[in-house]
């Protein structure tokens, strides 16, 4: 097939008009037959207020050779597309269902190749489906009393269902899997969009759905489910793994089983300490830590697209911002929420963690995002590998105290002077949980305070109004990617034989695709080792 690439378009237009474009580009007859689809679609916004829409395009047809010979163009060119396929099954026997320990993207991707292929998965959830799940997080959003095991951190899902629903990764994907993650939400309701949008996302309303068709389609293949159970032991004999041990509503039980998916997610603390004191191999690792910072969205349309942009063929613009200075800290965004909310993401009782979550169509008065510092090791409080957990727990119960158990805020200006704030400015926050003014520079470090306000004093060169003095803080954001990493060998194996680490709880992700990539490649390794039950 043919790929075309920089195919420029006005904002508005139709398939018609693509498909004449095609045509002039590639200078085909009127009669001539093709058909196209979209890899990739952006918006162009580098001469603003002019602003065009650029798609990749793959054209299928007759002579695409010569076409190409003929034109001899940099952006056209002949491509052979890789197709996602999944390894044959090995030979060796499983005398029970493998099991899945998390049901977040992870999770859920490992569990439905394996069940799709045979292997009838069982998936343990320590918190509950994502209909009742969602339930319990409305109301802890309305009335502070939070459940330790349904939140938006714990349940079906993962803690990626209440945020935007973002699928972009930057995971090298020389097999096709990213695409293969992005054909399988379609397949389960997603639209369709995502397949070419150039930063993709569903939006947690739609997200959910997907989540429970998912969960459904599983089932239909044979495997199983147990919500609100959470592995509470393994039992390892000889180095190798031989059964868990799970507690619930429904008292404990033992499941044998000599294969286990560890997709913990990163807030899975009780979890990590069970494995520290079972032997396993982990190691702390850097992650970032900082604020919800919250604009209005005309504000950043307005620097992206230009004054008096007409947002009726565009999506509300989304930004991503970074800096790095000499001797310091790295400060950056991180799951920008165009439209979106800034929501209490707590999951322990006496501490507090804010995140960022839009719906499908982004439509609040505001735009917010984590801007973020980074923090390593070296910080730590120890070299313990949960010395990261300890450094997010005492940022956490600060944040608790400070806001009294409510989101505390901040306008940046009095962040700068270092006094609290009374009133908000020009807009109010979008929020989703009760909020309180509160001292957020105590909580921090003085040092990664001056990295903060550095960091948003250069983004204001950029975007004009970033570092406005009555831009709205929240914290604390703190749960930005699991501050440890379960070690693995190239079998995806720990050094417990059977027991397979996976997703960004595990320390090898960072996002809704990145896991759930990271979940297929999980249940590859499964099974070219194995064969279907």
């Amino acid at each position: 097939m043919i790929r075309i690439q920089q195919l420029k378009l006005p904002l508005e237009h139709d398939h018609y008009t693509i498909e004449n474009k095609i045509r002039h580009v590639l200078g085909l007859s009127a009669d001539q037959k093709f058909t196209y689809e979209i890899i990739k679609r952006s918006v162009d916004a580098r001469k603003k207020p002019q602003l065009n829409y650029v798609y990749t395009v793959d054209v299928s047809m007759s002579g695409e050779g010569k076409i190409v010979k003929r034109l001899r163009k940099t952006n056209i060119r002949l491509v052979q597309r890789m197709r996602y396929h999944f390894p044959k099954p090995g030979v060796m026997s499983l005398d029970a269902p493998p099991v899945i320990v998390g049901a977040g993207p992870a999770g859920l991707f490992c569990a439905y190749e394996l069940a799709l292929h045979g292997y009838r998965p069982i998936i343990l959830e320590r918190g509950k489906r994502v209909e009742d799940r969602t339930k319990d997080v409305e109301k802890f959003w309305e009335n502070g009393v939070l459940d330790p095991s349904s939140n938006v951190q714990f349940g079906e899902g993962g803690a990626g269902t209440f945020s935007d629903g973002k699928l972009n990764t930057m995971v090298k994907d020389p097999v096709g899997r990213g695409r293969h993650v992005l054909e399988i939400f379609c397949k389960f309701g997603a639209p369709s969009e995502i397949l070419y949008e150039s930063k993709p996302h569903i939006g947690t309303d739609i997200l959910t759905g997907v989540i429970r068709n998912m969960r459904e389609e599983i089932l239909r293949l044979g495997g199983k489910f147990l919500f609100e159970s959470r592995m509470s032991d393994l039992r390892i004999e000889n180095g190798s793994l031989k059964g868990l041990t799970v507690s619930g509503v429904h008292g404990e039980r033992q499941i044998e089983t000599s294969v286990a998916v560890l997709a913990l997610g990163h807030s899975a603390r009780d979890t990590f300490e069970l494995l520290q004191r079972q032997g396993f191999v982990m190691e702390p690792k850097a992650f970032a830590v900082g604020f919800r910072v919250e604009h209005p969205q005309a504000m950043i349309n307005e620097s992206q697209y230009g004054a008096g942009a007409d947002l009726t063929h565009l999506p509300v613009a989304p930004y991503k911002v970074t800096a790095n200075f000499p001797d310091q800290r790295g400060v950056y965004s991180f799951c920008m929420c165009p439209g979106g909310y800034v929501v209490n993401a707590s999951s322990e009782e006496g501490h507090l963690a804010v995140n960022g979550m839009s719906y499908y169509l982004r439509d609040s008065a505001n735009a917010n995002s984590a801007i973020i510092v980074s923090v390593t090791p070296a910080d730590f409080p120890n070299d313990s590998a949960l010395a990261g957990v300890a450094f997010q727990r005492a940022l956490e119960e600060k944040a608790y105290k400070l806001g009294s158990g409510k989101i505390p805020q901040q306008l940046y200006g009095d962040f700068k002077e270092k006094r609290c704030s009374s009133c908000y400015g020009d807009f109010a926050s979008c929020v989703r949980g009760e909020v309180t003014f509160g001292a957020l520079h105590e909580l921090l470090t003085p040092e990664m305070n001056r990295c903060f306000i550095a960091g948003m004093e250069q983004f204001g060169m950029r975007l004009h109004g970033f570092d406005r003095s009555d831009a709205i803080l929240s914290g604390v954001e703190s749960r930005t990617s699991s501050p440890l990493r379960i070690l693995r060998n190239e079998q995806y194996e720990s050094n417990w034989k059977g027991v397979y680490p996976c997703g960004e709880g595990a320390g090898y992700a960072g996002g809704i695709t990145s896991a759930a990539m990271d979940g297929i490649k999980v249940a590859e390794a499964i099974a070219a080792k194995y064969r279907p039950l």
